[in-house]
């Protein structure tokens, strides 16, 4: 038994991307990255590397995104390792390498959350209400359900050829 499988949790570095194939399947396509932090062994310096990641989002899973996560927002995203080639214009192989999401759950506070004067205003979205609450009140997140789809398994495979970029 195999097992291709990658989870992260990152930020939106680019807003997606909607695109149609020729057979009339939606396609969304963005980056993300993540990062790690470290302390150096040797000078005890605190270090931090990001990773970029090239992401595409089939069908509904891609619609949700497209609707819901923008440039920015922090989301937890599982999928998989594709790999692809290309011919350039130069006539050289390129190689490409995506992650294919099959599930995403958006994270974060759930409300519009501005900050004025000393005061924090929360939108909750659901009730439609504004609460105030001054910094040293624990800010308390209005339940929010988040939107999350499995792409299911008896789904037609996406060929390479209909990917439109």
């Amino acid at each position: 038994m195999d097992l291709n499988k990658v989870m992260f949790i990152g930020n939106i570095v680019s807003d997606p991307e909607t695109k149609s194939t020729p057979s009339g399947q939606n396609v969304t396509s963005f980056r993300m990255a993540t990062n790690r932090r470290w302390k150096d062994k040797q000078t005890g310096e605190l270090k931090e590397d990001a990773q970029f990641h090239n992401i595409v989002a089939w069908g509904p899973l891609g619609d949700v995104i497209t609707k819901y996560a923008g440039k920015g927002k922090k989301i937890y995203l599982e999928g998989r390792l594709t790999h692809r080639s290309y011919d350039g214009q130069d006539g050289q192989k390129k190689y490409w390498t995506e992650v294919v999401a099959e599930n995403i759950i958006l994270l974060g506070a759930p409300g519009d959350v501005t900050t004025t004067n000393s005061q924090t205003t929360q939108t909750n979205n659901n009730a439609g209400q504004t609460d105030n609450q001054t910094n040293n009140e624990p800010e308390i997140p209005a339940e929010e359900e988040i939107p999350t789809i499995d792409i299911d398994d008896d789904q037609e495979e996406i060929k390479v050829e209909d990917i439109p970029f």
